[in-house]
This record gives C-alpha cells, sequence and structure tokens, in this order.
C-alpha cells in the first residue's frame, strides 16, 4: 500500500520544481526570440529579405507579444512588396505597444496609399493625440481632406465629360495614393477620351500589379496595344490574361485572331528575306482580309506591299501602290523612301528627289539624307551620260537583255560599216558609248556604282572617290595607243 502521506509530504517539493521548469522554459522561448530579432535584424540591413523573415516568424512563435517582432517583420513585407501582408502586424504591434506610434503611422501610411483615406485619417488622428509633436503623423493629417476633396471633384468632372480636368484631380489624389486601383481605372478612362492612349496603358500597366488575378485589366491593356498596332505588346498581354484564365471568354477568341495576323506579318517579313517577293505580298493581303478595319495594320500591309513590289521592280505598280498609301500616312519615311525609289526605277529623278527631300525634312537621319544624296547625283548622272539610255533598257534589265542589246547596237553602229568620214566619226563615237555601257552596265561592281549616282568611267569624278580608273576601258576598241586591240568579226 501507498503511504499517502510520503506522497503528501512531497508535494509542495513537487510544485516547486515543476514551477522552477516552466520559468526556465519561459527564459529559454525568450532567448531564442531575442537571438532571432537579432539575426534577422543583422539579415535585413544586409537585404537578405526571405532569410529574414524566417528568423522573425520563427521569434514570434517564441515570443507572441514582442510588439518589435512584428513590427520588424512588417518592415520585410513592405521591403518585399507585400504591403497587404504587412497592415496586419503593424496594427498588432500597435495594439500590443500602444505608445509605439511608428507602427500606427507606417499603418496609416498604407493605407492612404491604397486609398483608404477615412481609416487612414483615423491611424494620423490617434498618433497625434497620444504625440502630438509627431511631424509625420501631422503632415499626412493635413492631406487627407484635400485629397477627399479632389477625389470628389474628379468624380463630378468625370460624369459632367470634363475629362482634362476630371484628370488633373485624379492625378493629385494618385501622387499620394500610388495603390489606389479604382482612382486609377477612372483616370485611364479619362485617358482615353481625350486620346492619351499610351497615359492610359501606363495605368493599366500598375493596374495589373495591384489587383491579383485581373484578367479585365490584362485584355484592355491588351486592346490598347493593338489599338495603336503595338500587336507583339498585345500578344503578350492577351497571353497574361489567359494563363490566368486559359478559357477566358474575351481573351480567348482576340488571342486567335492576333496569333493569326502576328503569323502573317512574320511569314511576310520572311519571304522578304528570301526576295520570295510575290509570296510576301501575298502574306500582306491576307492580313488586310484579317484585319480590314484597324488602320495600323492596313497601314503596315501597305507598307509592305509597297516595299516588295519595289525590289521586286515592278515599277507602275509600285508608284500606285506606293502612292495610294501615301494618301492615308503622308509623312510616312518608309513610303516616301520606296516611292522615290521607285521613281528612280522610271528614271523619274525629280519626283524622286521630292519624296527624299520631303523625307530628310521630316527624319533628318543618315538613311534619308544618304536617299537624297543618291537623288541628285542619280539627277545629275542623267543630263550627263545614261548607260541604260545608251542600250535603250531600263534600269532594272537583266545582264541578258543588256548583253542582247549591245550586240544589236553594236553591229548597227559598228565604224566598218561607214564609209563616209563625217559618219565613220559619228559611229566611232557612238560605238565607244555603246561599248562603254555594256562594260559597266555587265559589270556588278561598276553598275552598282552607276546606280548610287556615280559614273565609274569618269576620271576626275573618280579621282573625287580617291579612284582612279586611268583608261576607262582597258582596252581600245579600235587599237593602236598602247592597249589591246580588238575588232568585231562579222559572220
Amino acid at each position: 500500500m501507498i503511504n499517502i502521506y510520503n506522497c503528501i509530504s512531497w508535494f509542495p517539493i513537487l510544485l516547486v520544481t515543476i514551477g522552477l521548469g516552466q520559468d526556465k522554459g519561459v527564459d529559454a522561448t525568450k532567448k531564442d526570440a531575442s537571438r532571432h530579432m537579432e539575426n534577422g535584424n543583422a539579415l535585413l540591413a544586409a537585404g537578405q529579405l526571405a532569410e529574414a523573415l524566417n528568423h522573425y516568424n520563427s521569434a514570434i512563435e517564441n515570443d507572441p507579444d514582442n510588439f518589435m517582432a512584428y513590427y520588424r517583420r512588417a518592415t520585410v513585407y513592405l521591403a518585399m512588396g507585400r504591403s497587404k501582408s504587412a497592415l496586419p502586424d503593424l496594427k498588432k504591434s500597435s495594439t500590443l505597444n500602444k505608445k509605439f506610434s511608428p507602427a500606427l503611422v507606417n499603418h496609416g501610411n498604407i493605407l492612404m496609399k491604397q486609398g483608404n483615406l477615412e481609416a487612414a485619417k483615423e491611424d494620423y488622428l490617434a498618433v497625434t493625440e497620444m504625440d502630438s509633436g509627431n511631424k509625420e503623423a501631422g503632415e499626412k493629417l493635413r492631406l487627407i481632406d484635400p485629397l477627399l476633396a479632389h477625389l470628389e471633384q474628379g468624380n463630378t468632372h468625370m460624369k459632367a465629360r470634363n475629362f482634362n480636368e476630371a484628370v488633373i484631380n485624379y492625378s493629385a489624389v494618385i501622387e499620394h495614393c500610388v495603390w489606389f486601383p479604382d482612382v486609377r481605372v477612372k483616370r485611364a478612362e479619362c485617358y482615353l477620351q481625350v486620346g492619351e492612349v499610351y497615359k492610359a496603358i501606363d495605368d493599366y500597366k500598375v493596374l495589373v500589379k495591384l489587383t491579383n488575378d485581373n484578367t479585365q485589366g490584362f485584355y484592355k491593356m491588351s486592346g490598347l496595344h493593338y489599338q495603336i498596332g503595338e500587336l507583339d505588346k498585345a500578344l503578350t498581354d492577351i497571353r497574361n490574361c489567359l494563363k490566368l484564365d486559359p478559357e477566358h471568354k474575351e481573351c480567348f477568341p482576340f488571342y486567335k485572331k492576333m496569333k493569326k495576323l502576328n503569323k502573317q506579318f512574320t511569314s511576310a517579313r520572311d519571304y522578304e528575306n528570301e526576295e520570295n517577293y510575290e509570296d510576301a505580298i501575298g502574306k500582306y493581303e491576307a492580313a488586310k482580309k484579317t484585319e480590314p478595319s484597324n488602320w495600323s495594320y492596313l497601314s503596315r500591309a501597305d507598307r509592305g506591299i509597297c516595299h516588295c513590289l519595289v525590289k521586286g521592280q515592278e515599277t507602275s505598280k509600285a508608284i500606285k501602290t506606293c502612292t495610294d498609301a501615301l494618301a492615308n500616312d503622308e509623312e510616312n519615311i518608309d513610303l516616301l523612301l520606296d516611292r522615290g525609289e521607285a521613281y528612280i526605277q522610271n528614271e523619274d529623278f525629280d519626283k524622286a528627289i521630292d519624296d527624299f527631300t520631303k523625307a530628310n525634312s521630316i527624319e533628318g537621319s543618315q538613311r534619308t539624307e544618304e536617299a537624297l544624296k543618291r537623288g541628285n547625283k542619280l539627277l545629275k548622272q542623267s543630263k550627263k551620260r545614261d548607260y541604260y539610255k545608251i542600250l535603250g533598257v531600263k534600269r532594272n534589265a537583266k545582264k541578258k537583255e543588256i548583253v542582247q542589246a549591245y550586240r544589236k547596237l553594236a553591229m548597227q553602229w559598228h565604224p566598218d560599216k561607214f564609209e563616209d568620214p563625217e559618219e565613220k566619226k559619228k559611229a566611232e563615237n557612238k560605238f565607244i558609248d555603246i561599248a562603254a555601257a555594256k562594260e559597266v552596265l555587265t559589270t556588278p561592281e561598276m553598275r552598282e556604282k552607276f546606280d548610287r549616282g556615280e559614273d565609274p568611267l569618269d576620271a576626275e569624278e573618280q579621282q573625287q572617290q580617291n579612284r582612279h580608273w586611268g583608261n576607262p576601258f582597258g582596252f581600245n576598241p579600235f587599237g593602236g595607243g598602247g592597249g589591246n586591240s580588238f575588232r568585231f568579226h562579222f559572220n
């Protein structure tokens, strides 16, 4: 049998022992909390936020009444951009220590940035009541009523369709309430009403970050990028919408349309790079059918068609297409340069210079300056010796056509066919020009120079270009004079 008296005699000692154990346990957990706080502070100062957050979590677990641990953890949340997570910790910190004003001031600051002005006002009032000298709380408190007034005036102006005045008032609110989604939506709509699309897009960029799962924001932003012709950005936005909701009833069909249009433009560029201009034009025409109403994409397709026609040397079509496109976009540099090039192919140098001059006055870039310089050279050249005209071929003639034209004219004007001295002299001069034209236009390097506005057989001009050709032909067509003899033999 157990002696109950012996048990009773030991009971007081047991209670004391248990009490001592509890005190030691409490001390140990507080020491752990203190250690975690020190480590967290050091990591926070070093910018290692995730590691600091882990230590503050541990400090709170070990000492749930440590107001400073909550405050420090809120500081980390704010540094990580997690203001919503910081709010409960700041409130808890100010509740545990009602005289700790920094927690309540920061709580009010977050509420103000979120646009919760009335609640922020309560925090600042509470701080000034316990600490009338708190400068930050006093300054913020004085802002609240004017901000509320701006918000009300902005709403009034927007309702009255005075959008510019509404923007001014909403902007005054956003200056201090940077995380206020509702007022950003309103300002974005006002921007759209006054044609400030890019500014509206900037507001939506902030909105999709402020609001979780903002599919409508991404859809709206995508539509604005699409509207102004920024297809790549529009696709990025719509893909972000579909990441949040793959079956979104507005984003999904819009994505399919944009994907098709983007593929058509991409294919057209690929064909251009391959110099397959016919298929490139086909893709640009298909893009116009996919998007028949948006001027940005119609203009983009017309620019592509114009460029391909010029590159494909379909001169008449190119001039008409470029001119039609310029009727809707008269200061488009690409169209002006392409039409100018088409005019050069058509040997209408004055009109080419007009286009290059206009392009250069608008842009003033290296490409426009070079085009204008080349146009002037070609005009000057056309008044001297034009090798294309000598052979009677177009500027886009192939080598085979050039050789055929040369042979026909050479036979026609060979000096041996003429007996009269004057006619023979005329034929010799004509034959020299024909031979020179053939030499230039069948030698790629020389033809390229001529097409740039230089005469590779003009010794004086080539000296100015730091080139000296000496005897322009490398031979004398009629023998003698130190050159190789050259004669035609007729069958």
